[in-house]
């Protein structure tokens, strides 16, 4: 896995989860337990395990559909996570108990069960099959989710209140529609008429940029 790729995984991960449901979680687990070791102890191992078997089905994905198919399927994906990434998350700190296994067990299986089906997760394994690296695509996506949500647990409301959340989930958006661009660029003329259909509902001020990035 290229230093490229790293940096795309990382990054677009750690976007994805500013203000998304785990992150929410995080700062609810922060708040009632205020014990931030097991709880980042806690996120990591749940986020490896979740990511793992993510990105394990990335992989496979590769290995059973055409070269072509697979361009449509991630160039899809990726175009609905820029949709997604756009719709607020919430988070219902009713489902967060710590029961008799302790703040480890309880931000294990409340985390892990958080990310199923979550923004990063589908993220993962777009990555995963667009890279092909599943060992690299878990290390860098779970470090993203680290460097999102380790200083929530530290910091807490005085972070998480602070951070420009809409424009950080924009940004992620335009990441992920030109993620989508390259793979519906890959299908031929076809793909490329309906990524401009795509192009053409986002924001003028952006349309130039992305086409100047997707269409050099």
């Amino acid at each position: 896995m290229n230093p490229e790729s790293w940096l795309v995984s990382t990054g677009i991960v750690a976007l994805a989860e500013v203000g998304d449901k785990t992150q929410l979680l995080s700062l609810v687990l922060a708040a009632r337990f205020r014990k931030p070791w097991p709880i980042i102890l806690g996120i990591l191992l749940a986020t490896l395990a979740n990511h793992g078997l993510a990105a394990a089905l990335g992989v496979w994905i590769t290995t059973t559909l055409s070269r072509e198919t697979l361009a449509w399927i991630l160039g899809a994906s990726f175009v609905i996570m820029a949709f997604w990434m756009l719709i607020p998350d919430t988070c219902d700190d009713e489902a967060v108990q710590q029961g008799r296994y302790g703040v480890f067990m309880a931000t294990l299986l409340a985390f892990f069960l958080a990310e199923m089906g979550d923004k990063t997760q589908v993220a993962t394994i777009a990555l995963a099959a667009r890279y092909e690296a599943l060992s690299g695509v878990v290390a860098a996506t779970t470090l993203g989710m680290m460097m999102a949500n380790v200083p929530v647990v530290f910091l807490g409301e005085k972070l998480a209140h602070r951070l420009p959340v809409r424009p950080i989930h924009r940004l992620a958006a335009l990441v992920f529609l030109v993620l989508g661009g390259f793979a519906l660029s890959e299908t031929g003329e076809s793909g490329r008429q309906v990524l401009t259909f795509l192009v053409g509902l986002i924001p003028p001020t952006w349309r130039s940029a992305l086409e100047a990035v997707v269409w050099p």
